[in-house]
């Protein structure tokens, strides 16, 4: 079956007398002891609880595995939480599912586009289902495709479309979207670095005045978007904050990275295996310095930053998957 963003039949909205809004609510996403539990006995989310307001972008980061996509279905109300609760501004995700699936578009990780239609059309008709009528959708489609740096593509089959195009066009279809709440699962995937630098752009835009959940397993496009950013690690949520709030888990604010085996004598810093052959050392700014020197008088080769969210992400629970690494790398060749 060929899957396309979940479509919110306009029929939805005669189950419901509450006037649709343009904007994101300043109300609250609230988990409370969130857990799923899938069939064979495995557990993607353990006990996730938190609070966060319903505007501006929320990225959640972790391991393959570690919850991500499964916590975004449970939000958009596409997957059931073996026990637990969660709302957005107000509403349950399973007893007002139909309520709030007016006011939410999604972005599946498997989503597809259909391949006999062109971008303009299967933003058209995802439109239409959502209650715009044809000459409405039609220039609203064209705005978001060429939003996404589709233009030159709008008429053209999406069969004939690479990759990152086709994803590019699931992600107009919520741009063109009047949804409140938009779930974005890995939405960069297969997209270039100049492309995935377009998208930030449009993704900063957008969470001016909505709420976007951003699920990503590269932490600079979550550092670089996100005002607020959570970690999952084994289906539980290890950290939640800003950037600024995530930092100040740290006690250092730089980290070096240096071959493994060097011998350096570190006083005031932490040291993490990378599993890569390599050796994070976390410090503070005047023993960075002193290392750096030792380092280049060594003629050892390292590289020297302030505290990046990479840094945060592998203080806290590792470094990351060998086979994310190896995509990344694949993708960005």
């Amino acid at each position: 079956m060929i899957l396309l963003l979940e479509p919110y039949p306009k029929e939805l909205e005669q189950e419901d007398d509450q006037p649709r809004r343009n904007m994101a609510s300043t109300g609250e996403i609230i988990c409370e002891g969130i857990t799923k539990v899938y069939s064979g006995g495995k557990t993607a989310l353990s006990s996730v609880s938190f609070s966060i307001p319903a505007h501006g972008i929320f990225a959640v980061i972790g391991r393959n595995g570690a919850g991500k996509t499964t916590l975004a279905r449970v939000l958009s109300t596409l997957l059931e939480p073996s026990s637990g609760k969660a709302s957005i501004d107000g509403l349950d995700v399973m007893a007002d599912a139909n309520r709030l699936r007016e006011r939410v578009a999604v972005v599946p990780q498997e989503g597809k586009t259909v391949s006999w239609m062109t971008p303009v059309q299967t933003v058209s008709t995802y439109l239409m289902w959502r209650g715009v009528d044809y000459k409405g959708s039609m220039r609203m489609a064209r705005e978001a495709v060429a939003k996404v740096g589709l233009g030159p593509q709008a008429d053209r089959l999406n069969r004939t479309l690479s990759g990152g195009m086709k994803r590019k066009v699931l992600v107009s279809m919520v741009l063109a979207s009047d949804a409140e709440f938009i779930f974005l699962d890995e939405p960069s995937t297969g997209l270039d670095p100049i492309s995935r630098q377009e998208l930030w752009r449009l993704l900063l835009e957008l969470g001016k005045d909505r709420f976007l959940l951003l699920t990503t397993h590269y932490l600079e496009e979550a550092e670089h978007v996100a005002d607020r950013i959570g970690i999952l690690d084994e289906g539980e949520l290890v950290a939640l904050g800003s950037m600024e709030q995530l930092r100040g888990r740290l006690r250092h604010d730089y980290s070096l990275e240096i071959p493994e085996g060097t011998v350096l004598k570190v006083r005031d810093g932490e040291t993490v295996a990378l599993g890569n052959g390599r050796v994070k050392v976390l410090t503070t700014r005047n023993e960075a310095l002193d290392l750096s020197q030792r380092l280049i008088e060594g003629k050892v080769q390292f590289s020297v930053n302030p505290v990046t969210l990479d840094d945060i992400f592998t203080y806290t629970v590792g470094a990351m998957d060998a086979e994310v690494a190896e995509t990344r790398e694949a993708e960005e060749e």
